[in-house]
C-alpha cells in the first residue's frame, strides 16, 4: 500500500511537470482541446493537460527570408535574375496555425511568385531606377495575400538584378549615346544664347554712332597687340565722315 502511494505520487509529479510549459516573451501557444481550438496562451508559465490539450508554439519575432534568384521577364522582354529579402512576422498565432499548414513555407513560395509577377509588369529601366517603388508594390501585394494567414509583411528589399553580358553592353552603349545627346543639346543651347547676346549687342551699338566708333577703336587696340606685321582694317564712312568734316572746316 505504501509503495502504491509513492508510485501514485511520482506519477502525479511527472504529470504536473509534463503539463507545465514556459513560453518566452516572444512566444505564444495555440492550445487545442480535444482537437478543437481553445485559446492562445502566453507568455509565461502555462498548464497544458496531457492527453486532453495540445499546444503549438508560435514565434512572434520578425523572420528574415532570403528569396532565391528568380528568372524574371520584364515588360520589354528582357530576361534578368532578381533576388530579394522579405521581412515578416506573425501577428495572429491562431490564423497562422489553423489557416495554413506551414506558414513559413507558404510565405516563402508566395514571395517568389509575387516577385516574378510584380516585376514582370515593369520595364528594365524601372527595375533599375525605381527600386523603392517596386519594393513597396511587392510588399503591398504580399501583405494583402498573407493577411488571411495572420502574417504581416513589414518590408521587402530587392538585393541584386543580374543582367547577361549582351544586355550590359547594350545599356553601356545607350548611356554613352544619352551623354552624347545631352552634350550636343548643351552646346546648341550655348550657341543660341551667344547669338541672342550678339544680336542684343548689335542693336545697342546701332542706336548710337559714337558707340560703334568706340567699338572700332577697341578692336584696333586689340589687333595692335598682336605680332602681325601688316594690319588691314576697313573703316566705314560713318567713322571717317566726322574727320573729313573737321578737315574741310580747317581749310576754310
Amino acid at each position: 500500500m505504501f509503495s502504491f502511494g509513492i508510485g501514485f505520487l511520482l506519477l502525479a509529479i511527472i504529470l504536473v511537470v509534463w503539463a507545465l510549459r514556459v513560453l518566452r516573451e516572444y512566444e505564444r501557444g495555440v492550445v487545442f482541446l480535444l482537437g478543437r481550438f481553445q485559446r492562445v496562451m502566453g507568455p509565461g508559465l502555462i498548464v497544458v493537460i496531457p492527453g486532453i490539450q495540445q499546444m503549438v508554439r508560435v514565434d512572434l519575432r520578425t523572420v528574415v527570408f532570403d528569396v532565391p534568384p528568380q528568372d524574371v521577364i520584364t515588360r520589354d522582354n528582357v530576361s534578368v535574375k532578381v533576388n530579394a529579402v522579405v521581412y515578416f512576422r506573425v501577428v495572429d498565432p491562431q490564423l497562422a496555425i489553423i489557416q495554413v499548414a506551414n506558414f513559413l513555407e507558404a510565405t516563402s513560395q508566395l514571395s517568389q511568385t509575387t516577385l516574378r509577377a510584380v516585376l514582370g509588369k515593369h520595364e528594365l529601366d524601372e527595375l533599375l531606377a525605381e527600386r523603392e517603388r517596386l519594393n513597396l508594390d511587392i510588399q503591398t501585394v504580399l501583405d494583402q495575400q498573407t493577411d488571411a494567414w495572420g502574417i504581416k509583411v513589414s518590408n521587402v528589399e530587392i538585393k541584386h538584378v543580374d543582367l547577361n553580358e549582351t544586355m550590359v553592353r547594350a545599356i553601356a552603349q545607350q548611356a554613352e549615346a544619352e551623354r552624347a545627346r545631352r552634350a550636343k543639346i548643351i552646346h546648341a543651347e550655348g550657341e543660341l544664347q551667344a547669338a541672342e547676346k550678339l544680336l542684343q549687342a548689335a542693336e545697342i551699338l546701332s542706336r548710337r554712332a559714337e558707340a560703334m566708333q568706340l567699338r572700332y577703336l577697341q578692336t584696333l587696340t586689340q589687333i595692335a597687340g598682336d605680332k602681325s606685321s601688316t594690319i588691314v582694317f576697313p573703316l566705314p564712312m560713318d567713322v571717317l565722315g566726322p574727320l573729313l568734316e573737321v578737315a574741310k572746316r580747317a581749310k576754310v
